[in-house]
């Protein structure tokens, strides 16, 4: 029988987000990453960006993160936005496409920002729907990506951890586990962040996200927002932690977004989760001797 280190995929070590600002630098140097994330909707106009990003697909495996399909929305995916998707996955063959447990428009209106779900049975359904025809027009598993919280619907009477392992049920459709965006919102709105890792399907957890967040004083105390500008905290490695032992091959990824730093730092954030989950499976293997 094989161990369980034999077991484990050579290909979950941990990637970064990919911003136009760093491009340029990851194709002249060729960094030790193992794969990268962009969000896919700032490759679908042509031009140089989808050129440069053939140019990096030559050395590192590529994740499509979308971020505007509204999955949530109650009215009809845009199939114009979800066919240049197909479009995007058919050229690059991504490892991974993700998308959001959001929505993003209404009847036409695009709004810029990933907004809140009432956890129902009703939402559900409706997310279930729109999931099934994105995941038959590509042709493939999607991710799904648990949202920062920072209010809560008083409808909601599903847990979301709930909500996401009901809905891998319904559809086929894999998870994007974001460990800080799960302290953000247990922080913001209560609950235990390990109880909440654990109520996931571990089966069903494709990739695990990691990135800052900042902390807002408000009325009522702090508010954390999931802002991507900072390096990770010391609760998300933490709860990484917990993510690497139950998700084991699932490829991590470190996201920063604002106050974008030098490459060479985001790199060393990778190299961090790397050792982390490095001496986790270490742990894990010395366990089952």
């Amino acid at each position: 029988m094989s161990s369980l280190r034999d077991r484990l995929s050579p290909q979950t070590r941990c990637g970064i987000g990919l911003r136009a600002a760093h491009a340029a630098e990851v194709i002249a140097t060729h960094p030790d990453i193992a794969w990268v994330e962009v969000h896919a909707e700032n490759y679908m106009g042509g031009g140089q960006a989808i050129r440069q990003l053939e140019t990096v697909r030559n050395d590192y495996a590529i994740s499509l993160h979308g971020v505007g399909l509204s999955l949530g929305g109650t009215g009809r995916l845009n199939t114009a936005h979800m066919g240049r998707l197909r479009d995007l996955v058919n050229r690059i063959e991504p490892a991974l496409v993700s998308e959001h447990l959001a929505w993003s428009g209404n009847a036409g209106t695009y709004l810029n920002g990933l907004l809140p779900l009432p956890y129902t049975e009703e939402a559900l359904a409706v997310v279930a729907g729109n999931l099934a025809v994105l995941q038959d027009c590509l042709g493939r598993r999607v991710l799904i990506e648990n949202p920062s919280a920072y209010m809560r619907y008083v409808e909601s009477s599903i847990p979301e951890a709930e909500f996401l392992a009901e809905l891998v049920d319904r559809t086929g459709c894999g998870l994007l586990c974001d460990v800080n965006n799960i302290f953000v919102s247990c922080t913001n709105l209560g609950g235990n962040p390990l109880d909440w890792l654990d109520a996931l399907p571990a089966d069903a957890v494709g990739e695990i996200h990691l990135a800052g967040h900042c902390a807002n004083e408000c009325d009522d105390g702090v508010l954390l927002i999931d802002d991507h500008g900072s390096p990770v905290a010391a609760p998300v490695w933490a709860l990484y932690d917990r993510a690497t032992a139950r998700f084991s091959n699932a490829p991590a990824l470190v996201e920063w977004d604002s106050n974008l730093p030098a490459l060479e730092v985001l790199l060393a954030e990778a190299q961090v989760a790397d050792r982390r989950r490095a001496a986790r499976i270490d742990e894990m293997c010395h366990a089952a001797a």
